[in-house]
Order: structure tokens, then sequence, then C-alpha cells
């Protein structure tokens, strides 16, 4: 059933629609959609790797945009729900300790999140909620998701046919793998924050 998946995921990267659903999907997942953006960019990078740049570039700028979507998410949504139910519960000021420590830190928060597994929509809207400057938000985003993304294209650019043999070989490892790094990064996520 996998290696089946596997497969109709490398067809279908070479559809010409692929590359509308890989921004569709960087951008959604970076403000409220669980599925990271590297499950289409991995095997449309395999299926076609002279098109390797032009998909990291679309990815994170895709990711970036997105980003700023779920910060807005945070910035708007927060002050017409979230505050008022820390107001009621007496939790406001606490927040506001927490809001200052995260703005501390702010940069390299969103850049780990950015680069890793970690669920990087949840950070774009703490982002926001926490008004973390948004200049400071943008970079670190930008050379987050460059980075990983960039990465991720140049290995499979350049070691392209033997990480394919790898992943097909080991598919099942490389699946659950992906799914204990996915649920793994909602766990930290839902303690960290």
């Amino acid at each position: 059933m996998i290696s089946a998946l596997y497969y109709r995921t490398l067809q279908l990267a070479e559809k010409p629609y692929a590359t509308w659903a890989l921004g569709v999907v960087s951008f959604l997942e970076s403000s409220i959609f669980p599925i990271p953006p590297d499950v289409l960019l991995i095997p449309m990078v395999l299926a076609n790797r002279v098109k390797a740049w032009f998909l990291a570039s679309l990815a994170t700028i895709t990711s970036v945009l997105g980003g700023i979507a779920g910060y807005m998410i945070g910035l708007y949504l927060f002050d017409l729900i979230g505050q008022p139910l820390l107001q009621f519960y007496g939790y406001a000021d606490k927040f506001e300790q927490f809001a200052q420590r995260y703005n501390d830190f702010g940069a390299w928060i969103v850049f780990i999140a950015g680069v890793t597994p970690f669920p990087y929509k949840v950070i774009t809207i703490a982002s926001g909620a926490t008004q973390l400057n948004f200049m400071v938000f943008l970079l670190a985003s930008i050379a987050a998701r460059g980075l990983r993304f960039f990465i991720v294209s140049g290995l499979l650019y350049w070691f392209g046919p033997p990480v394919r043999e790898f992943i097909e070989k080991r598919l099942g490892l490389m699946f659950a793998l992906f799914c204990i790094l996915l649920v793994g990064g909602f766990i930290v996520a839902k303690y960290v924050i």
C-alpha cells in the first residue's frame, strides 16, 4: 500500500499542475495544514531533478507567504478570541510573561521551527499572537524555509538516483520515520508552547 502511494505520488509529481499543488500545500502548511510540503517536494525533485532549484524557490516563497498568513491569524484572531479568554480565566498576566520570553528568543524559535519537522504553523501563529517584530519573523522565516527546502532539493539534485534507490528499498522505514517526525513535532509543540 505504501509503495503504491509512493509511486502514485511520483506520477502526480510529473503532472503540469503539480507545481500549483506544491505552492498551495506550502502556503497552507505554514498556517493551517498539517502535512509538510516535503511530501510533494521530494517526489517532484526525484521525478525531474532539473527543476530542483525552481521547486525549492517555489516552496520557500509560498511557505513564507503562508507564514505571513499564520502571523496575521495570530495577530488578529488572538485579539478577538484569545485575549478575552485569557482575561476571563485570569491568565492575561501570564501570557504577557510568555510573550516577552518568546520575543526574547523569537528569531531563533522561528528559525529552528522553520528548518525542523516542528509544526511551523504553531510558530507563525504564536509569533503573531505575541506580536514578535514582523521583520524579525520575516527574515527568520525566509532563512529557515529557504535553508530547509534548498538543502532537501540540493541533496536530491546531486544524489538523486542513489537517494531514490535508498527510499524505494526502505519505503516502509521512510514512511514510519516521516510519521514519527510529524507526530513528534506536534507533541513537542504541545509541551513547548
